[in-house]
């Protein structure tokens, strides 16, 4: 059985993002929806409620302001959020008492294989160690990045992507007593947390946001997020051999073909010049130059931790033009720099 759980406070569009559940959900039995609500919002609270018994919806009891330093109050949101994260994890893993769930937020529309990918990932979570979430997002996903035609392919990385993810109840036994008091999913970002682990993500996204208004008051929205690329075809992951994301055959094969890849300039790349190479490889050698490049193609460029997003050891793949590229760092690379970011 794996839960999802909907993290839901005052948006009423929250409406979209159940239909969207429901309709694509193959089992209530083995996917049952729990909508967690902060805020107390009545609307919301109504439109919830009029799902009957399709949902449970749970209220997060602590309504209250959070103390928090002076400099830090127009941040009381990200506080607020972090509690409610607390509180609805713990009563999905404590109360309700599950092995594993799926987290999205009430602003997330889903693909119709979502449950799919996660029933297909479940497997690989509990067997390979050096993993610790399945996430249905690729942050840079945006249509002409990705390769459409290649809907099924999966990788694995070092970036905690977040939306949309799920997590065995072994984790939250870990993080739950240091659990932050805001912006929990930098924190999660950090090695302390992560410890060297993996997440796996998308080529193409299964879930896309359609909430501009949130306590990030739409940063990155305009840019980035209203221009990912949602998945709109059915991918029979549960048939297929996942195995190749497993960390040793991973590195087997994602590796030597990233750097077997021919090595290109940017302005080789801009200028659509040298197309006969198929993949190729450009490469950065620090923070500046990831940055440059980054900016150049139209990829995310902000690190956190160090760890670009998408990136596995420190390879980020997208396409560019139609043609897959890798940014990758030196094949010597010896792990992330904090101090990047």
């Amino acid at each position: 059985v794996l839960p999802v759980l909907v993290m839901a406070c005052d948006r009423s569009t929250v409406r979209r993002c159940l239909d969207k559940l429901l309709r694509y959900r193959p089992s209530a039995q083995r996917f049952p929806i729990i909508v967690s609500q902060d805020c107390g919002h009545g609307e919301t609270a109504r439109v919830i409620a009029s799902y009957g018994d399709a949902v449970t919806h749970i209220r997060q009891p602590d309504l209250g302001d959070i103390p928090v330093p002076a400099e830090h109050r127009k941040f009381q949101g990200y506080y607020k959020i972090a509690r409610h994260y607390r509180w609805a994890l713990g009563q999905v893993f404590r109360t309700f008492r599950y092995r594993a769930v799926i987290v999205v937020e009430d602003d997330l529309e889903v693909a119709p294989d979502f449950f799919e990918y996660f029933q297909a990932t479940f497997p690989l979570l509990l067997e390979d160690r050096s993993l610790w979430c399945v996430s249905a997002w690729n942050d840079n996903g945006k249509e002409q990045m990705v390769d459409v035609g290649q809907a099924e392919l999966l990788y694995r990385t070092d970036f905690f992507p977040g939306l949309g993810w799920l997590l065995l109840a072994e984790l939250w036994d870990e993080l739950e007593a240091k659990w932050p008091r805001a912006f929990w999913d930098d924190w999660m970002r950090q090695p302390e947390q992560r410890r060297d682990r993996s997440c796996i993500r998308p080529e193409v996204s299964r879930t896309m946001t359609f909430g501009r208004k949130g306590v990030s008051h739409g940063q990155f929205f305009d840019q980035y997020l209203k221009f990912i690329k949602l998945n709109d075809r059915f991918v029979p992951f549960t048939q297929l051999d996942l195995s190749y994301l497993k960390k040793d055959e991973y590195e087997r094969s994602f590796l030597p073909k990233v750097y077997a890849a021919p090595e290109v300039r940017v302005e080789e790349l801009q200028g659509n010049r040298r197309r006969d190479l198929g993949a190729v490889r450009l490469q950065y050698s620090g923070r500046d130059s990831f940055k440059a490049f980054a900016k150049a193609l139209g990829l995310m460029d902000d690190l956190k931790s160090g760890v670009p997003r998408a990136g596995y050891r420190g390879i980020v793949s997208f396409v560019y033009r139609g043609r897959r590229v890798y940014l990758a760092p030196p094949s010597d690379w010896t792990g992330y720099d904090p101090s990047w970011s």
